[in-house]
């Protein structure tokens, strides 16, 4: 069949990944993560909401506005990478916990896309209300986003954030043959 051992080990390795996508194009998790990426900035939208209201609960009760109050609630343009890595991974998180395959019988109307995606912004929204009680979630997100004063700041926010999330639900990422997995701790 194949004699070039180069050729095969990159068939081997393409072809897993080809298969994965298409395999059952109308699987529920497929068509949850085809939701929660359309919903991405309406999700980051949410979670930045979110996260000012949980500045304010945390850290200004009495809502005195200092310096630091107004540059959070008035900034509309911060580098949205960080938080969007901050939104597959909760995404991802969602998915394997909540992801089965099998579709439900829906009688109202809407698509499973539809009703995946709301589903998830509901939780999404359930989510950033827990992980805003959490102080250090709060500082490592305004970090990212509405107090952003570098890259290299930034990044380290980003790495300490995404540790915060694995440790608050308890899941552990394993990186294997340059594969990510999820597992729960």
């Amino acid at each position: 069949m194949l004699q070039n051992p180069g050729l095969k080990r990159y068939f081997c390795s393409i072809l897993p990944r080809l298969m994965i996508q298409k395999l059952f194009p109308l699987d529920k998790n497929y068509m949850l993560m085809q939701a929660q990426t359309a919903l991405q900035e309406k999700g980051i939208n949410l979670m930045i909401g979110e996260l000012k209201l949980s500045y304010t609960r945390i850290y200004n009760p009495l809502g005195l506005e200092d310096d630091t109050y107004r540059q959070i609630m008035t900034t509309r343009r911060f580098p949205s990478e960080g938080v969007a890595l901050i939104y597959q991974q909760l995404c991802g998180i969602y998915r394997y916990k909540y992801g089965s395959n099998q579709l439900e019988i829906l009688f109202d109307g809407r698509t499973h896309v539809e009703k995946y995606g709301d589903d998830w912004l509901r939780q999404l929204q359930l989510w950033t209300r827990e992980l805003g009680m959490i102080d250090g979630y709060v500082r490592t997100m305004l970090r990212m986003t509405l107090l952003y004063d570098g890259p290299s700041r930034a990044t380290f926010a980003e790495n300490r954030c995404k540790s915060l999330i694995n440790e608050v639900f308890n899941v552990k990422i394993v990186k294997r043959n340059g594969d990510l997995k999820l597992k729960l701790a």
